[in-house]
């Protein structure tokens, strides 16, 4: 039910299935047992819970303030829960909860003036308070972990924002944050101390709290990258000066094109991100294929000049970036591993991975035993962009 990591300092796992909020609440507690405040230190608790707990949120971090002395906490809830933990008999596991009550909880230990709590952000930065503001702008936080609602249209600019608003003025670096957009079947509750909704809240951490982080597209390019030529809001009419079907139709291949309600979930769009030198891109849904005019519809506004790829998702390409980008994370870490957190779409998990757990073990195989908490969202935080059907890893050093 829990861990220590005892080279590095406390961090601290449970994970629980109870059947009501109070088993789960008093499963995590036993499993947080023993946490003991350090001279200059503070601890930051992670806790993500199913939908089926939404409404007893607040109900389980109060049991867990109270009970384990942890004063801040900060997470989402989820239409699925990731964690790796020890179970009752301290053999360790990747574990995933999904349309049940379930209850994952991490308490991290950090410098006392490592992290500060975000409140929520409904429309803009200017809501963020004097104190945090001041914070801020004498510790320069280069990076954030924050939960936003997919409810609300102003999230990707605030995340935007927000990134900007941390900028080192000096280096002229942005701040970089990892997250998730809440997913449930009813409310979209987020924890930052309170339980809020409606926005964007999480933590910053001061540049003395170590991190590395990995972005999983599970995604496979299926060839170049062409350029919108003709479009109207979200609707490619011709790509490289052709029919963008025409160029669609070559680049998925002749099985495919015989077929095209073949292409619906495993064929997608993608955007690359101007700058990037790792060949990074956004992921949207096709919409619609208009076969007399030759059309795509995508998940997204475009403009004539943009570049777009079509890209196949499918299991074993998502398993092998998965286990590509936790194998390159893990050796260009620089000390030991402390903890982790995981944000993934809900369209992954065992949908993509085909069992329940299989997305979380493939991280632990790698990783070992280290303790990782996380939940399945509607949309996937990395840098300054949101994106999806992604797996967003990061580590604590």
């Amino acid at each position: 039910m829990s861990s220590t990591t005892p080279e590095t300092g406390p961090f601290r796992v449970a994970i629980t299935g109870g059947d009501s909020w109070a088993a789960a609440a008093k499963e995590l507690e036993t499993g947080l047992a023993g946490l003991e405040p350090r001279p200059g230190r503070q601890y930051l608790g992670f806790l993500y819970v199913t939908d089926a707990l939404a409404e007893d949120f607040g109900s389980i971090v109060s049991y867990l303030r109270q009970k384990t002395g942890v004063h801040h906490w900060i997470g989402s809830v989820g239409m699925g829960i990731a964690a790796v933990a020890p179970d009752a008999d301290g053999r360790w596991d990747g574990r995933e909860w999904f349309g049940r009550p379930g209850a994952a909880a991490l308490v991290a230990d950090f410098p006392r003036d490592g992290f500060r709590v975000l409140p929520r952000l409904g429309r803009g930065v200017d809501e963020i308070g004097t104190e945090m503001r001041g914070w801020m702008a004498s510790a320069t936080p280069p990076f954030g972990i924050v939960h936003g609602d997919p409810m609300n249209g102003a999230v990707p600019d605030l995340v935007e924002a927000l990134a900007r608003e941390m900028e080192n003025a000096q280096l002229e670096v942005p701040g970089f944050l990892v997250g998730g957009l809440t997913s449930s079947m009813g409310a979209h509750y987020q924890l930052a101390d309170d339980v809020v909704g409606g926005g964007l809240s999480g933590a910053l951490f001061a540049p003395g709290v170590e991190v590395a982080t990995g972005l999983s597209q599970g995604c496979q390019p299926l060839g170049p990258v062409h350029r919108i030529t003709d479009c109207m809001e979200n609707v490619v009419m011709t790509l490289d000066g052709e029919p963008a079907l025409d160029v669609f139709k070559r680049d998925v291949g002749e099985l495919l094109a015989r077929d095209l309600a073949r292409v619906a979930g495993y064929i997608h769009a993608a955007f690359p991100v101007t700058g990037s030198d790792t060949g990074d891109y956004v992921v949207r849904n096709l919409m619609g294929i208009d076969p007399e005019h030759r059309w795509l519809a995508v998940g997204g506004m475009v403009s004539n000049g943009d570049g777009v790829l079509f890209v196949r998702r499918d299991p074993a390409g998502a398993e092998a970036d998965l286990v590509h980008m936790v194998e390159s994370l893990k050796a260009r870490a620089p000390g030991p591993v402390r903890g982790a957190v995981y944000f993934s779409c809900v369209a992954r998990g065992p949908g993509m991975f085909g069992a329940e757990g299989r997305e979380t073990e493939l991280i632990h195989e790698i990783l070992g035993d280290i303790p990782l908490v996380g939940f399945f969202g509607q949309g996937e935080i990395s840098n300054t962009r949101l994106y999806g059907y992604t797996g967003v890893l990061t580590l604590f050093l």
